[in-house]
Protein backbone atom coordinates (compact mmCIF):
# COMPACT_ATOMS: atom_id res chain seq x y z
CA UNK A 1 0.00 0.00 0.00
CA UNK A 2 1.23 3.46 -0.85
CA UNK A 3 1.84 5.63 2.18
CA UNK A 4 0.30 9.10 2.19
CA UNK A 5 1.13 11.65 4.85
CA UNK A 6 -1.44 14.45 5.15
CA UNK A 7 -0.29 17.69 6.74
CA UNK A 8 -3.09 19.59 8.45
CA UNK A 9 -3.55 22.26 11.10
CA UNK A 10 -0.37 24.30 11.32
CA UNK A 11 0.15 27.63 13.04
CA UNK A 12 -1.61 30.18 10.84
CA UNK A 13 -4.98 31.83 11.41
CA UNK A 14 -6.35 29.41 8.80
CA UNK A 15 -5.70 26.34 10.96
CA UNK A 16 -9.40 25.49 11.33
CA UNK A 17 -9.93 25.51 7.55
CA UNK A 18 -6.87 23.34 7.02
CA UNK A 19 -8.26 20.71 9.39
CA UNK A 20 -11.62 20.73 7.56
CA UNK A 21 -9.79 20.29 4.26
CA UNK A 22 -7.83 17.32 5.66
CA UNK A 23 -10.96 15.58 6.97
CA UNK A 24 -12.59 15.87 3.55
CA UNK A 25 -9.53 14.58 1.68
CA UNK A 26 -8.96 11.74 4.15
CA UNK A 27 -12.59 10.64 3.75
CA UNK A 28 -12.28 10.49 -0.04
CA UNK A 29 -8.89 8.74 -0.08
CA UNK A 30 -9.92 6.21 2.54
CA UNK A 31 -13.08 5.04 0.73
CA UNK A 32 -11.41 2.15 -1.09
CA UNK A 33 -8.85 1.33 1.59
CA UNK A 34 -6.08 1.48 -1.01
CA UNK A 35 -3.70 3.67 0.97
CA UNK A 36 -1.94 3.75 4.30
CA UNK A 37 -2.84 7.29 5.39
CA UNK A 38 -1.51 9.26 8.30
CA UNK A 39 -2.74 12.76 9.24
CA UNK A 40 -0.46 14.93 11.37
CA UNK A 41 -0.03 18.48 12.53
CA UNK A 42 3.60 19.42 11.73
CA UNK A 43 4.78 20.20 15.26
CA UNK A 44 8.16 19.67 16.92
CA UNK A 45 8.02 15.92 16.18
CA UNK A 46 7.31 16.42 12.48
CA UNK A 47 10.69 15.37 11.04
CA UNK A 48 10.84 12.35 13.35
CA UNK A 49 7.38 11.20 12.17
CA UNK A 50 8.32 11.89 8.56
CA UNK A 51 11.43 9.71 8.77
CA UNK A 52 9.67 6.89 10.62
CA UNK A 53 6.59 6.78 8.38
CA UNK A 54 8.55 7.29 5.13
CA UNK A 55 5.59 8.35 2.94
CA UNK A 56 5.48 7.94 -0.82
CA UNK A 57 4.00 11.40 -0.99
CA UNK A 58 3.04 14.22 1.36
CA UNK A 59 -0.31 15.93 0.76
CA UNK A 60 0.28 19.46 1.95
CA UNK A 61 -3.14 20.65 3.13
CA UNK A 62 -1.79 23.42 5.35
CA UNK A 63 -3.19 26.88 4.76
CA UNK A 64 -1.50 30.25 5.12
CA UNK A 65 1.84 31.02 6.70
CA UNK A 66 4.26 28.14 7.33
CA UNK A 67 2.13 26.01 5.00
CA UNK A 68 1.82 27.91 1.73
CA UNK A 69 4.79 30.26 2.00
CA UNK A 70 7.70 27.92 1.24
CA UNK A 71 8.50 27.12 4.87
CA UNK A 72 7.18 23.56 5.05
CA UNK A 73 8.22 23.02 1.43
CA UNK A 74 11.86 23.76 2.36
CA UNK A 75 11.74 21.08 5.09
CA UNK A 76 10.25 18.52 2.70
CA UNK A 77 12.85 19.39 0.05
CA UNK A 78 15.67 18.89 2.55
CA UNK A 79 14.20 15.50 3.51
CA UNK A 80 13.89 14.59 -0.20
CA UNK A 81 10.18 13.77 0.13
CA UNK A 82 7.69 14.20 -2.72
CA UNK A 83 4.89 16.67 -1.93
CA UNK A 84 1.92 18.31 -3.59
CA UNK A 85 1.67 21.84 -4.98
CA UNK A 86 4.30 24.47 -5.69
CA UNK A 87 7.92 24.54 -4.56
CA UNK A 88 9.77 26.80 -2.15
CA UNK A 89 10.32 29.87 -4.36
CA UNK A 90 6.91 29.78 -6.07
CA UNK A 91 5.13 29.42 -2.73
CA UNK A 92 7.03 32.31 -1.13
CA UNK A 93 6.38 34.57 -4.13
CA UNK A 94 2.69 33.71 -4.48
CA UNK A 95 1.83 34.38 -0.84
CA UNK A 96 3.75 37.68 -0.75
CA UNK A 97 1.34 40.22 -2.23
CA UNK A 98 4.04 42.85 -2.78
CA UNK A 99 6.45 40.58 -4.68
CA UNK A 100 3.76 38.87 -6.74
CA UNK A 101 2.19 42.21 -7.71
CA UNK A 102 5.58 43.53 -8.84
CA UNK A 103 5.95 40.47 -11.08
CA UNK A 104 2.43 40.95 -12.47
CA UNK A 105 2.98 44.66 -13.18
CA UNK A 106 6.32 44.01 -14.88
CA UNK A 107 4.60 41.45 -17.12
CA UNK A 108 1.64 43.67 -18.01
CA UNK A 109 -0.99 41.93 -15.88
CA UNK A 110 -3.56 44.39 -14.54
CA UNK A 111 -3.64 44.56 -10.75
CA UNK A 112 -5.06 47.27 -8.44
CA UNK A 113 -2.83 50.20 -7.42
CA UNK A 114 -1.22 49.54 -4.06
CA UNK A 115 0.98 50.82 -1.29
CA UNK A 116 2.92 48.94 1.40
CA UNK A 117 2.65 50.36 4.90
CA UNK A 118 5.15 49.53 7.66
CA UNK A 119 4.28 50.21 11.29
CA UNK A 120 7.94 51.06 11.86
CA UNK A 121 7.57 54.31 9.92
CA UNK A 122 5.47 56.04 12.63
CA UNK A 123 3.86 58.32 10.04
CA UNK A 124 1.22 60.75 11.32
CA UNK A 125 -2.45 59.89 10.77
CA UNK A 126 -3.05 63.01 8.68
CA UNK A 127 0.00 62.42 6.49
CA UNK A 128 -0.95 58.77 5.97
CA UNK A 129 -4.51 59.63 4.88
CA UNK A 130 -3.22 62.32 2.49
CA UNK A 131 -0.68 59.90 1.04
CA UNK A 132 -3.30 57.19 0.52
CA UNK A 133 -5.70 59.65 -1.07
CA UNK A 134 -3.01 60.91 -3.46
CA UNK A 135 -1.49 57.56 -4.48
CA UNK A 136 -4.51 55.22 -4.40
CA UNK A 137 -7.73 57.01 -3.49
CA UNK A 138 -10.57 55.91 -1.21
CA UNK A 139 -12.28 53.52 -0.71
CA UNK A 140 -9.43 51.05 -0.44
CA UNK A 141 -8.70 47.56 0.79
CA UNK A 142 -6.23 46.87 3.59
CA UNK A 143 -4.92 43.39 4.38
CA UNK A 144 -1.88 41.48 5.63
CA UNK A 145 0.94 40.92 3.15
CA UNK A 146 1.03 37.16 3.55
CA UNK A 147 -2.26 35.72 4.79
CA UNK A 148 -4.85 33.79 2.81
CA UNK A 149 -8.58 32.99 3.11
CA UNK A 150 -9.36 36.74 3.33
CA UNK A 151 -8.20 36.73 6.96
CA UNK A 152 -8.18 40.29 8.32
CA UNK A 153 -9.18 41.92 5.02
CA UNK A 154 -11.09 45.20 5.33
CA UNK A 155 -12.62 47.77 3.00
CA UNK A 156 -12.00 51.18 4.51
CA UNK A 157 -12.39 54.91 3.95
CA UNK A 158 -10.86 58.06 5.44
CA UNK A 159 -12.96 57.80 8.59
CA UNK A 160 -12.01 54.28 9.68
CA UNK A 161 -8.62 53.53 8.06
CA UNK A 162 -6.59 54.45 11.18
CA UNK A 163 -8.87 52.39 13.44
CA UNK A 164 -8.52 49.35 11.16
CA UNK A 165 -4.74 49.77 11.00
CA UNK A 166 -4.57 49.42 14.79
CA UNK A 167 -6.27 46.01 14.50
CA UNK A 168 -3.58 44.77 12.11
CA UNK A 169 -0.54 45.99 14.03
CA UNK A 170 0.59 42.43 14.87
CA UNK A 171 1.61 41.93 11.22
CA UNK A 172 4.22 44.69 11.17
CA UNK A 173 3.40 45.44 7.52
CA UNK A 174 0.18 45.59 5.54
CA UNK A 175 -0.82 46.33 1.98
CA UNK A 176 -3.30 48.96 0.82
CA UNK A 177 -4.99 48.32 -2.52
CA UNK A 178 -7.41 50.41 -4.54
CA UNK A 179 -10.90 48.98 -4.01
CA UNK A 180 -12.21 47.60 -7.30
CA UNK A 181 -15.99 47.06 -7.39
CA UNK A 182 -17.54 44.57 -9.77
CA UNK A 183 -17.75 40.80 -9.99
CA UNK A 184 -15.65 38.22 -8.14
CA UNK A 185 -14.26 35.64 -10.56
CA UNK A 186 -11.71 32.91 -9.84
CA UNK A 187 -9.79 30.65 -12.22
CA UNK A 188 -8.16 27.33 -11.31
CA UNK A 189 -5.14 25.83 -13.06
CA UNK A 190 -4.06 22.20 -12.69
CA UNK A 191 -0.65 21.26 -14.10
CA UNK A 192 -0.76 23.81 -16.95
CA UNK A 193 -4.38 22.96 -17.76
CA UNK A 194 -7.26 25.38 -17.23
CA UNK A 195 -9.82 23.73 -14.96
CA UNK A 196 -12.32 26.53 -15.42
CA UNK A 197 -13.70 29.70 -13.88
CA UNK A 198 -16.22 30.32 -11.11
CA UNK A 199 -18.13 33.44 -10.08
CA UNK A 200 -18.80 34.09 -6.40
CA UNK A 201 -21.75 36.21 -5.30
CA UNK A 202 -21.54 36.89 -1.57
CA UNK A 203 -24.50 38.29 0.32
CA UNK A 204 -22.05 40.08 2.59
CA UNK A 205 -20.29 43.33 1.66
CA UNK A 206 -17.51 41.37 -0.07
CA UNK A 207 -16.08 37.84 -0.27
CA UNK A 208 -14.51 37.80 3.17
CA UNK A 209 -13.62 34.91 5.53
CA UNK A 210 -17.23 34.46 6.66
CA UNK A 211 -18.52 34.53 3.08
CA UNK A 212 -16.01 31.81 2.19
CA UNK A 213 -16.49 29.39 5.07
CA UNK A 214 -19.72 30.08 6.91
CA UNK A 215 -22.64 28.19 5.27
CA UNK A 216 -25.05 30.70 6.79
CA UNK A 217 -23.48 33.43 4.62
CA UNK A 218 -25.07 31.67 1.61
CA UNK A 219 -22.54 32.76 -1.00
CA UNK A 220 -23.60 31.77 -4.52
CA UNK A 221 -21.10 29.71 -6.54
CA UNK A 222 -21.84 30.04 -10.25
CA UNK A 223 -20.39 27.59 -12.79
CA UNK A 224 -20.14 28.17 -15.70
CA UNK A 225 -19.42 31.89 -15.36
CA UNK A 226 -21.83 34.04 -17.33
CA UNK A 227 -19.33 35.96 -19.45
CA UNK A 228 -18.65 35.97 -23.19
CA UNK A 229 -16.30 33.40 -24.71
CA UNK A 230 -13.80 36.20 -25.43
CA UNK A 231 -13.89 37.32 -21.80
CA UNK A 232 -13.56 33.71 -20.61
CA UNK A 233 -10.54 33.15 -22.84
CA UNK A 234 -8.99 36.39 -21.62
CA UNK A 235 -9.33 35.71 -17.88
CA UNK A 236 -8.18 32.09 -18.13
CA UNK A 237 -5.20 33.17 -20.24
CA UNK A 238 -4.19 35.68 -17.54
CA UNK A 239 -4.50 33.01 -14.83
CA UNK A 240 -2.30 30.61 -16.81
CA UNK A 241 0.23 33.39 -17.41
CA UNK A 242 0.37 34.16 -13.66
CA UNK A 243 0.74 30.44 -12.90
CA UNK A 244 3.71 30.26 -15.25
CA UNK A 245 5.32 33.53 -14.15
CA UNK A 246 5.43 32.35 -10.55
CA UNK A 247 6.56 28.90 -11.75
CA UNK A 248 3.70 27.19 -9.92
CA UNK A 249 3.11 23.48 -10.20
CA UNK A 250 0.10 21.36 -9.36
CA UNK A 251 -2.87 23.52 -8.43
CA UNK A 252 -3.08 27.31 -8.40
CA UNK A 253 -6.03 29.67 -8.17
CA UNK A 254 -6.13 33.26 -9.39
CA UNK A 255 -8.67 35.70 -7.96
CA UNK A 256 -10.03 38.50 -10.13
CA UNK A 257 -12.29 41.52 -9.95
CA UNK A 258 -14.16 42.02 -13.21
CA UNK A 259 -15.06 45.69 -13.64
CA UNK A 260 -15.80 47.74 -16.77
CA UNK A 261 -14.70 44.86 -18.98
CA UNK A 262 -11.30 44.62 -17.26
CA UNK A 263 -9.93 41.79 -15.12
CA UNK A 264 -7.88 42.87 -12.10
CA UNK A 265 -5.74 40.09 -10.58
Amino acid sequence: MKKILILAGGYSKEKEISIKTAKSVFFELNKDKKYNIKVINPDGQFIKVLREFRPNVVLNLLHGRYGEDGYIQAILESEKVKYTHSGVLSSSLAIDKDLSKKIFIKNHILTPKYLIYSYRNHISKLKLIKNLQKKIGFPLVVKPLNEGSSVNVFICNKDNVVKILRRLKEYGEVIFEKYIPGREIQVAILSEKILGAIELKPRRKFYDYQAKYNPKAKTEHIIPVKISSNQYNKVTKIALKAHRLLKCRGVSRSDFRFYKNKFYL
